[in-house]
């Protein structure tokens, strides 16, 4: 099975299950199961808490990690290594390699990074701002799913625009994440990693990649990375990146997709969506915590305010051009889309905070509310444009099937 994941050649799907986990549909649908299950095991005792804190690892070499831990700095990886091979093909082949072309939703990922890390420290100045950077990430998976899910008849360059916008934002957070929640460097430990992950791009390059090898490279670049103190889930984009961008990184990505999306991204969303609430009065006390209602009001408001801002301002005031087949009001569904902060959110949310700080559930709550309300609005928004130009395909058809009927049974014109 491992064999077949790195050889060359075609193969059959090794299962219906893997395939049906590709779709875009059902990591969002995952992700929505296993955080709802989180907050009901969260709130069925103190079980759910012991399990995600219980210690397991060797410590000999710095890895006595929590349940939780395992989840965010472990799978998680596999999670980002997906992103980091979307990434790079984007840049080498995809939207982002013309610069022209890809300016626009570009400036739009910074618009809607920028505005609700502004929202969140001015709603926290003098308090936790440490978590300014949590409402700055969109979740691809959670959002591309939503935009799916109603997509019928939306224009195909709104959901180009989304994700190049979603691509971009991955890679700020994930620089964000290298640079500003690194608590400790140690730099022989960074050094060290650097070999394995030049061997593991080397080997990747040979038409011969024995999956013995690619494997143990990838796990030792993984902990050397965790023991640098950089979040080990960087070492994933980083592998990723060293990758060629051919037929075996399309594999690859097949391969690995249904893991990401049906092991990696619910696990971890089971582990940090956890938050214990204390009825609906406890619920909207959370949520009237400047931490909690920082990470609403960014994510709500500051990404739509950002993404659409950007975009009109491209538009307006340089020679960027929106889409022909897109409307502003497209553009706006899709700023508010942005807003869904899912995985990135609650990660950057750990390594502000930490868990068990007792800011960690706050974060939690606004993070969930942030990213519920910006899908539902964002949902009933284009909806109701996908409505709009299921209307104009059906004239159309209409005037087609017309203009194919013969003369001599059309009315005569008055």
């Amino acid at each position: 099975m491992i064999r077949r994941l790195f050889t060359r050649g075609t193969w059959p799907e090794t299962t219906r299950i893997a395939d049906v986990l590709r779709q875009e549909t059902v990591g969002g649908v995952l992700l929505l199961i296993a955080a709802a299950l989180a907050l009901i095991c969260a709130n069925s005792g103190g079980w759910y808490a012991d399990l995600r804190d219980t210690i397991t690892g060797p410590h000999s070499i710095h890895l006595d990690l929590t349940v939780g831990q395992w989840a965010s700095d472990g799978l998680l990886a596999i999670f980002f290594f997906v992103a980091g091979l979307e990434l790079k093909r984007e840049f080498v082949a995809g939207d982002l390699r013309d610069p022209a072309r890809a300016a626009m939703p570009v400036l739009a990922a910074v618009g809607g990074m920028i505005v609700p890390a502004v929202i969140f420290t001015v709603i926290n100045a003098g308090g936790h701002t440490e978590g300014w950077a949590i409402p700055t990430a969109t979740d691809i998976a959670f959002a591309v799913a939503v935009l799916a899910v109603i997509n019928t008849h939306l224009p195909t360059g709104l959901r180009t625009f989304l994700l190049t916008l979603a691509v971009v934002d991955d890679l700020l957070a994930i620089t964000i994440i290298a640079i500003f929640y690194t608590q400790s460097l140690d730099l022989l430990m960074l050094a060290a990693a650097v070999v394995p992950i030049v061997l593991f791009g080397l080997v990747s390059r040979r038409a011969a990649r024995p999956w013995w090898l690619l494997v143990p490279l990838a796990l030792l670049a993984w902990g050397l990375v965790h023991a640098s103190g950089i979040h080990a889930t960087v070492a994933g984009v980083v592998l990723a990146f060293t990758i060629p961008v051919s037929d075996f990184a399309d594999r690859l990505e097949h391969r690995i997709r249904p893991l990401s999306a049906g092991l990696a991204v619910p696990v971890f969303a089971f582990f940090a969506a956890g938050v214990a609430i204390d009825g609906f009065g406890g619920f909207a006390d959370s949520l009237s915590d400047p931490v909690a209602l920082g990470i609403v009001l960014g994510l709500l408001v500051g990404k739509t305010v950002g993404v659409f801002g950007a975009t009109w301002l491209m538009a307006t005031f340089t020679r960027a051009e929106l889409d022909d087949d897109l409307a502003w009001i497209d553009v706006f569904g899709v700023a508010i889309l942005a807003g869904i902060g899912f995985t990135v959110s609650l990660l950057i949310g750990e390594l502000a905070y930490g868990v068990g700080s007792g800011t960690d559930d706050l974060v939690r709550t606004g993070v969930l509310t942030g990213s519920t309300l910006s899908a539902v609005i964002g949902a009933i928004v284009l909806r109701s444009r996908n409505r709009h130009y299921h209307r104009i395909a059906d004239r159309e058809r209409m005037d087609l099937d017309w203009d194919g009927i013969p003369d001599i049974y059309q009315e005569p014109d008055a």
